[in-house]
């Protein structure tokens, strides 16, 4: 594999500037660019601010014009009221789709065969008044947009009551992800709460949530994980629907993270490994195991991803693996050079991340962390191996940087 070297965290921020932010009705430019009057002007608000950043990013990505301002729109209609607060009242705080309570994340999904696909993650129900009404007002945001574009939700119909008890519980109802393509139609996937009849029957949801869509030997091929996180589904265009399980791993090790994919042909447990210690900052060479030593990440988990798409033998197809880079890094301008590392071992360019930074914000990357939030390795059977780099808002807060360092990995004998 190419190996690069990182770069120094001075140089990038040297490409950090933001544009103007002048704004106004929503339109495109004979170019097919999008105009930088893009949004209604007023005082400054979770959606303008969320949606600008979204039209620069879909510049970067290569989307045209109309495109870009159909999926600005998309994301204030799902947004709802809550794309109407102004910035300048406390974050809702009965969001946990970023650490600053945004309920939007953005992220890019690399190959190294095709320009990267741009992903945002939103939570439609956000400042409902409770968990119950966040659910309800997710699942019609869900089915609004399946009636304009044609997509079908039998799969989501039937885990139903599964998710959307009267009383739910947990930090969260339903999740919506976007993969913006050209088009203006995006791919739509669901995120659901396993432990939303409770932690201690999320095992036995996820169970019957895979029995009913068919995958009734999947669970059995899960591996062990301390807790389930999401229940997820691909809805509408995908040439095969993906149900996901995602789970969270705490104190775990590279050597540990090496043995969790059960998927044929992926990523062997050495590439797992490296991906693990180049992303949590530890030997990407594994000199610390050759020492002896086995570093653990103890502060935020690690996730793992679990996808299934045919019924006959339970054996996922997909696997992911996450680092939640942003708690093992002093600053994001080290979340970065771990990122672009990974990018140069599987041959990606790194321009489209570099640019989408800028497009998000101005700040030097050295004077926060969190705007680099998760790095995923990815591999899905019959397709290319893939990167994703999760980026945050931070339409709230800027998470303020670890000046002292971060807390060294334990490491046990």
């Amino acid at each position: 594999m190419r190996r690069v070297d990182p770069v120094e965290p001075m140089s990038v921020d040297a490409g950090f500037a933001r544009r103007p932010l002048s704004v106004g009705p929503l339109d495109t430019r004979p170019s097919g660019r999008v105009s930088s009057c893009a949004l209604p002007r007023h005082a400054e608000t979770l959606g303008g601010h969320t949606a600008r950043q979204l039209l620069r990013l879909c510049e970067t990505a290569g989307l045209s014009g109309p495109d870009s301002a159909a999926y600005a729109r998309t994301l204030l209609t799902l947004l709802g009221p809550m794309g109407e607060r102004p910035l300048d009242l406390p974050a809702p705080d009965d969001s946990f789709v970023a650490d600053d309570h945004t309920p939007v994340e953005f992220s890019l999904a690399f190959t190294s065969d095709a320009a990267p696909t741009l992903r945002v993650v939103l939570e439609p129900g956000c400042g409902a008044p409770d968990l119950a009404s966040n659910g309800r007002t997710g699942l019609e945001a869900v089915r609004d947009m399946a009636r304009r574009w044609g997509i079908d939700t039998g799969r989501l119909d039937q885990l139903e009551d599964l998710f959307f008890p009267p009383d739910p519980r947990g930090p969260l109802a339903l999740w919506c992800a976007l993969e913006m393509v050209p088009g203006g139609v995006p791919r739509v996937k669901v995120y659901l709460n396993p432990a939303a009849s409770g932690q201690e029957r999320s095992a036995e949801t996820v169970r019957e949530a895979l029995r009913r869509l068919g995958h009734r030997q999947a669970f059995a091929a899960l591996p062990e994980g301390d807790r389930h996180l999401f229940f997820a589904l691909d809805l509408g265009d995908w040439n095969e629907p993906r149900a996901k399980v995602y789970l969270a791993h705490h104190d775990m090790s590279a050597e540990e993270a090496a043995n969790l994919s059960r998927v044929d042909g992926g990523p062997g447990p050495a590439e797992i490994a490296s991906f693990f210690r180049t992303m949590a900052g530890h030997d990407p060479d594994g000199a610390e195991s050759a020492a002896g030593r086995d570093p653990r990440l103890d502060l935020r988990p690690v996730q793992s991803c679990h996808s299934f798409t045919e019924t006959a033998t339970g054996r996922p197809s997909g696997f992911t693996l996450y680092i939640p880079v942003r708690d093992y890094a002093r600053h994001d301008g080290e979340a970065l050079d771990r990122a672009l590392a990974v990018l140069g071992r599987y041959g990606m360019d790194p321009t489209p991340l570099l640019r989408s930074l800028s497009a998000v914000t101005a700040r030097r990357l050295r004077d926060g962390v969190g705007l680099v939030a998760y790095v995923g390795l990815a591999h899905q059977e019959g397709r290319p191996t893939r990167v994703t780099t999760y980026i945050s808002s931070e339409a709230y807060e800027v998470r303020p940087p670890a000046i002292r360092g971060v807390p060294s990995p334990r490491s046990r004998p």
